[in-house]
């Protein structure tokens, strides 16, 4: 028995408008994504944030010498480094090693 002839389907046939019909009617449109919210400051205030921050293992060693309360202490360092005299935030364009204390 030979092979019956191939076949393809027209692109206009009745079925495919159909189609194309149905899936406009039934389909919701995509709403386009929303870029991600930016991180907002902390609802409680002075709250602690979390931070993976590489220090000089010497530097490490220096605050850990003392035991427990590391973490706070290189905090008020570095807290010192970043206020001027008067309790204000220094721009970071000021910050240098000049303001060591």
């Amino acid at each position: 028995m030979a092979n019956p002839p191939f076949r393809t389907r027209g692109t206009n046939s009745t079925r495919d408008a159909a189609e194309a019909a149905f899936k406009s009617a039934t389909t919701k449109p995509v709403a386009p994504v929303a870029a991600a919210p930016k991180p907002t400051a902390p609802v409680i205030p002075n709250a602690k944030e979390l931070v993976t921050l590489r220090i000089d293992r010497d530097v490490l060693e220096h605050f850990q010498a003392d035991g427990p309360g590391w973490q706070d202490r290189i905090n008020a360092t570095l807290r010192t480094a970043v206020m001027d005299g008067d309790g204000a935030a220094l721009a970071t364009d000021q910050l240098s090693a000049e303001n060591d204390g």
